[in-house]
C-alpha cells in the first residue's frame, strides 16, 4: 500500500488532512505528529530541520511515496533543504504549505495589502514575504506579519472557545493593523487558526478583510499536482484508509485531535 504521508508537529496539521481527504477521499494517508516535541516554532533552524527530515524519513520508510510537511514552521525552516539535499526525486516527493498559500494570494486581495498571523518561528523565517516577493503580479505587494505565540497553546489546551481567548485575538490583530490599516487579506499562516477563525473574523469586524485558511487551499494544490504528476497518482494505493501515529501518548492525541476532525480516532505511538 503506497500512501500519501501528512506530518505536523502537532494537531494543526489535522486541519490540513481533513481538507485533503474531503477533496481526495480515495487515497491512503498516514498521519504523524511529532507531539512529544512539540511546539516547532521556538526552535532553531538547525533543530527543526533535524526534526523534520526525521519524520519525513519515518513516513517514506513507512510505505509513503508522497509527504505533505502540513506545518508552516516546518515547511518555512526545512523543506526547501529536504527538498534539495535529502530526497531522491524520482521516487519521492516532499511538498508544504506556504507556496500553495501564497499562490492564491493574488486572486484575492484587491489593494496588494497582506497580512500574516503565524508562530514565532514562521515569522522569523520571513517565508512567506520572500515567496510573495517571487510571484510575478501586476499588483505591488505590502506585507506585514504579526507573531501570536498564544494562539497555538490557547488551542491545545481547549482554552480557544472561551471568552479569555478573545483578549489574545484582538491583541495580536490590533498590533497586525496598527502595522498597516489598509489590509484587505490577511493569511492564517499556523495550521491551527482555523480553530480560532470565527474569532479572527470578529476582530477584523467592521473591515473588509478576506482571511485565508490554507486547508481547502492546499487540497486543491495537491489535486493539481496529482493531475500533473500522472506517474506519483498512479503509484498512490486507493483504499481510502487513514491512519494517525504520534510521537506522544496516543490517548492525549485522540482526545485533542477531535478538536480538530470532529470525529473519533485511534492513533498509534510510535518510537524513532
Amino acid at each position: 500500500m503506497t500512501k500519501i504521508g501528512v506530518f505536523d508537529s502537532g494537531y494543526g496539521g489535522l486541519t490540513i488532512l481533513n481538507a485533503i481527504r474531503r477533496q481526495l477521499p480515495q487515497y491512503d494517508y498516514l498521519y504523524l505528529g511529532d507531539n512529544a516535541r512539540a511546539p516547532y516554532g521556538t526552535r532553531s533552524f538547525e533543530v527543526i530541520y533535524e526534526y523534520t527530515l526525521q519524520a519525513v524519513q519515518w513516513l517514506f520508510s513507512h510505505g509513503c511515496r508522497l509527504v505533505i510537511i502540513a506545518c508552516n514552521t516546518a515547511s518555512a525552516k526545512a523543506l526547501r533543504t529536504i527538498q534539495m539535499h535529502d530526497i531522491d526525486p524520482s521516487i519521492q516527493r516532499v511538498l508544504g504549505v506556504i507556496r500553495p498559500t501564497v499562490e492564491a494570494v493574488p486572486s484575492i486581495t484587491r489593494n496588494g495589502h497582506v497580512g500574516i498571523v503565524a508562530t514565532p518561528g514562521t515569522v522569523a523565517s520571513n517565508s512567506y514575504p520572500l515567496e510573495l516577493a517571487k510571484l510575478a503580479t501586476s499588483l505591488p505587494l505590502h506585507i506585514s506579519q504579526q507573531a501570536c505565540p498564544m494562539w497555538v497553546p490557547l488551542i491545545e489546551s481547549g482554552e480557544f472557545r472561551e471568552a479569555g481567548a478573545d483578549y489574545f485575538v484582538h491583541k495580536y490583530i490590533d498590533e497586525l493593523l496598527s502595522q498597516d490599516a489598509l489590509i484587505d487579506t490577511l493569511i492564517l499562516g499556523c495550521t491551527h487558526y482555523p480553530l480560532l477563525k470565527d474569532k479572527i473574523d470578529a476582530a477584523l469586524s467592521g473591515r473588509a478583510v478576506r482571511t485565508i485558511a490554507q486547508g481547502d487551499i492546499v487540497a486543491h494544490s495537491l489535486s493539481d499536482y496529482l493531475r500533473r504528476h500522472a506517474d506519483i497518482a498512479a503509484a498512490l494505493s486507493t483504499e481510502g484508509t487513514c491512519e494517525y501515529v504520534t510521537t506522544e501518548s496516543p490517548d492525549k492525541f485522540n482526545s485533542s485531535a477531535t478538536l480538530f476532525l470532529q470525529e473519533p480516532i485511534a492513533a498509534h505511538h510510535i518510537d524513532w
